[in-house]
């Protein structure tokens, strides 16, 4: 008998994990909102739920189905939320209206998570910190989504999107640890725009870190590995239980935006202008490796 308990237990371990899809209604500034949940199958509970944005009125859901995001999701116990958003009508297309999180958009997002809790049998999907990985809109709405709740966010990226609702976020806001990608040969508007984004949140304290690709127009390159590490290395500074730590400031580093070199923030010289935050060592490391062009280190 226990030897047969023991079998079936493994077995269900070593069983794919299903995904659950939700839909919330339209709401106040989107049109659909649709969601993808997938949770690692030997994870009774997990610590943060990593959530993807797609670019510009995309369906993003099928990145649930992503090898990349599952392996990372399986080896830091994190459930994965894959989103669709669209707009409604309107004759500025390049305009996301979703992506301004305030207006309901963000809500849903909460609500689906609140629905995800109940349906998969994990409750703490409805409180979990979240990671939120984004490219172009989909980096907007993350942007948007820390103005909002910054309470609820434990990391996130701004990824080579143009068009945003915030400029100085609040304090509790510029404390939420985030990379701001940039692509070398995207639109001026777009590297423009995050670009100022940055500069007015840095010099307000802000731990984030301007990274610009160098070669790279509108596309994810190296973005999607380096989130990763920094995902990686935030998530024990940051969780504790259902709660979210500080970070202290001084246990990071500070990147020089023009020499692309680094050094412990405890030694830096304290203006924040010109300069990223980056939380370790190895995060760092690969931030320089990234805005120089070079290889990560093994």
């Amino acid at each position: 008998m226990l030897v047969a308990l023991v079998a079936a237990a493994a077995l269900a371990q070593a069983a794919p994990s299903a995904t659950i899809d939700h839909t919330v209604a339209p709401g106040a500034n989107y049109d659909k909102a649709e969601f993808r949940l997938w949770v690692p199958a030997a994870s009774d509970h997990v610590q943060a739920v990593l959530v993807l944005v797609p670019g510009s009125n995309g369906d993003g859901r099928s990145m649930a189905d992503d090898p990349f995001w599952q392996d990372f999701a399986a080896r830091h116990h994190l459930a994965i939320v894959a989103c669709r958003f669209t707009d409604k009508p309107h004759d500025q297309a390049f305009i996301e209206h979703y992506v301004n999180v305030s207006q309901g958009s963000g809500q849903a997002l909460v609500d689906a998570l609140a629905g995800f809790a109940e349906r998969a049998h994990h409750t703490e999907l409805a409180s979990a910190p979240l990671l939120l990985w984004g490219m172009s809109a989909g980096g907007e709405f993350n942007y948007e989504f820390v103005a909002w709740k910054p309470d609820r966010v434990a990391a996130f990226v701004v990824n080579k999107g143009g068009i945003y609702y915030s400029a100085l976020l609040s304090r509790a806001a510029r404390e939420v640890p985030g990379l701001l990608f940039v692509g070398e040969k995207d639109l001026d508007s777009r590297i423009n725009t995050i670009a100022g984004l940055f500069a007015v949140n840095r010099r307000g304290g802000a731990l984030w870190a301007f990274t610009s690709e160098p070669g790279v127009a509108h596309a994810v390159a190296r973005s999607r590995d380096l989130a990763a590490m920094f995902f990686a290395d935030v998530l024990p500074l940051r969780i504790a239980g259902s709660a979210l730590k500080p970070l202290d400031a001084q246990s990071g580093y500070v990147g020089d935006l023009r020499a692309r070199t680094f050094q412990p923030a405890a030694s830096a010289p304290p203006q924040t202008e010109g300069t990223a935050w980056l939380p370790t060592l190895a995060v760092a490391k690969a931030w320089a490796a990234v805005v120089t062009g070079k290889p990560f280190e093994p």
